[in-house]
């Protein structure tokens, strides 16, 4: 089947070439044209693992394809997937649908024949409806049926989670665009993946109450912490006690500095808009919202404490600068709130991250940003791990404790048992544990 993927970010060029993968002839569209230059010549606009492989291996198979002409990409596809970005409005919160609806004027010009016309991006409720209504009203005569098909990607495992999925969420208002929503998918049958069709608004709103849910376990985890650190208890064991029970899960139950990326903080915001559009409040999601904000600073007032309360001057090392691992995203990562605030206190902060550098740059620019974690300890009064990529959990903690000037170890995602931490020399501060 021929397929359009409209835009060349995290969805779009993950989930086209994994169609090519299944063996859809897709070509990829992309108004920048550095970029589409740069994806011909097998240069990823991201980091993610094995999608440069994927990439190469279904470009040279003939399936994939990139260019900035959308008129003729959309010419003759069977489907159309618009996957273009959908960030935070300036102002109040709202996802910026501007994107999308530009995108789906320029696809109602260029439909030539029977079309399905889906929304891969992120949008509110109601979003697919103007969709279908720019698209009646640029080509009347067209024969196009809107669909909505949320992603549920995690970054650092999209490809897996692309073709293992737990769910694959179709808005379907009728039964010509079910036909070929199911021809898409069919290559995952064998991998008995689920089809939920459920109808267009209810696909639009699953996705949005997936994040803000996860959101909202993640916070309750983090502050479940800080209460485990004024009693006594683990917060670990404390996860593990609960995540046991099948009804609650064992997965986003790891305390930490708070939830950051392209997804969940945007689209907590959105479908606050959206609830209050709607005079429908959603006040877990508001409290949410509001406790993950004001965590990623007490996060560096953690950090200030285990230094002694005085940080001027003071040079702190920190591991980990992306919001998680195996990505290169900084999108509200938890690093740049903590980092803000151990400067504002006066500290000097030196840093490395696997694959971070170049996204967090423009975004740290008084950060000494060096090539690797033994680095980053040499010389500082203090050191913390803020994201857990696997180069940071086996470190060596003795060599660590001889390169620090004061042997303090701040681990902000519970890496390190403390009792291995402690007997290398180290003064060991977690989250979630009064030790």
């Amino acid at each position: 089947m021929r397929i359009a993927m409209i835009g060349t970010g995290y969805v779009g060029l993950v989930s086209g070439a994994c169609f090519a993968d299944f063996g859809h002839d897709v070509i990829c569209v992309d108004k920048d044209a550095g970029k589409i230059e740069a994806l011909e010549r097998g240069v990823m606009p991201i980091y993610e693992p094995g999608l440069d492989t994927l990439v190469a291996n279904n470009v040279r198979a003939g399936r994939l394809a990139f260019t900035t002409d959308l008129a003729a990409a959309v010419k003759d596809a069977a489907a159309v997937f618009i996957a273009v970005g959908t960030p935070s409005r300036r102002g109040d919160g709202h996802a910026d649908l501007s994107y999308v609806f530009a995108a789906t004027h320029e696809i109602a010009a260029a439909i030539t024949g029977s079309t399905v016309v889906v929304t891969k991006s992120t949008v509110p409720v109601g979003t697919g409806d103007e969709v279908e209504r720019i698209i009646r009203e640029v080509a009347p005569d067209a024969t196009a049926w809107v669909v909505s098909n949320p992603e549920f990607l995690r970054e650092g495992a999209a490809i897996d989670d692309f073709k293992r999925p737990d769910r694959i969420v179709l808005g379907i208002e009728n039964e010509e665009a079910r036909a070929v929503m199911q021809d898409i998918y069919r290559p995952l049958y064998l991998n008995q993946a689920p089809l939920l069709f459920v109808g267009r608004r209810t696909s639009e709103l699953i996705k949005y109450a997936a994040n803000a849910f996860l959101a909202v376990k993640i916070t309750f985890i983090n502050e479940i912490a800080d209460l485990c650190e004024a009693t006594g208890a683990d917060v670990q064991q404390v996860a593990r006690g609960i995540g046991l029970d099948n009804r609650i899960g064992s997965k986003f139950l790891h305390a930490g500095p708070g939830y950051g990326g392209s997804c969940f903080p945007k689209d907590t915001l959105a479908l606050l808009k959206t609830a209050d559009d709607n005079e429908t409040p959603l006040r877990i999601v508001e409290a949410t919202v509001q406790v993950n904000d004001a965590r990623k600073r007490a996060m560096g007032r953690k950090v200030i404490k285990a230094m002694g309360g005085d940080v001027r001057g003071k040079t702190v090392g920190v591991l980990g600068l992306t919001f998680k691992p195996n990505t290169d995203d900084m999108r509200d990562a938890p690093s740049l709130a903590l980092i803000q605030t151990l400067e504002d206190a006066g500290a000097k902060v030196r840093a490395f991250d696997p694959e971070g550098h170049e996204q967090a740059r423009p975004l740290l620019p008084h950060v000494e940003l060096v090539d690797d974690p033994y680095t980053v300890a040499d010389g500082a009064d203090a050191l913390v791990l803020v994201t857990e990529w696997n180069a940071f959990r086996a470190l060596d903690l003795k060599r660590i404790a001889g390169l620090l000037a004061q042997p303090i170890l701040v681990d902000l995602r519970n890496v390190y048992p403390p009792e291995e931490a402690r007997r290398a020399g180290l003064e060991y501060t977690g989250v979630g544990r009064s030790d």
